[in-house]
């Protein structure tokens, strides 16, 4: 799993906005949203509760996976961490590997990214 900086197509930044959405409405740390093989998106925040805490990509993937999604084709989150805090990993297990992972800050500028 590697990281760069990188440009980012319409497409993408369209996840982008939907994961800055979904922070916003749930008034949580992070937002993160996906985009399956099929063109479906899915968009969720991270989950902070006594007996469950999901980071945003997690709970995105939670989602899409319950929603039926076999694989993706990228995925974007929106937080304050830095991209090497950014664990990947439930990405790459839904979408096999090779996903691009685009890693935005709060303002909704996206500033690396990764690879699952």
């Amino acid at each position: 799993m590697s990281a760069d900086q990188g440009g980012i197509d319409a497409e993408d930044a369209k996840l982008v906005t939907l994961a800055r959405s979904a922070r916003a409405r749930n008034r949580a740390e992070e937002g993160a949203a996906l985009r399956d093989r099929d063109g479906r998106t899915y968009a969720a925040s991270s989950v902070s509760l006594p007996s469950l805490s999901l980071s945003a990509l997690q709970a995105v993937v939670v989602v899409a996976a319950s929603s039926g999604a076999h694989g993706l084709e990228a995925a974007a989150v929106v937080t304050s961490a830095g991209a090497d805090e950014i664990d990947v990993t439930p990405v790459a297990e839904l979408g096999g590997g090779g996903a691009q992972v685009h890693v935005a800050g709060l303002d909704g500028t996206p500033n690396a990214r990764r690879t699952a």
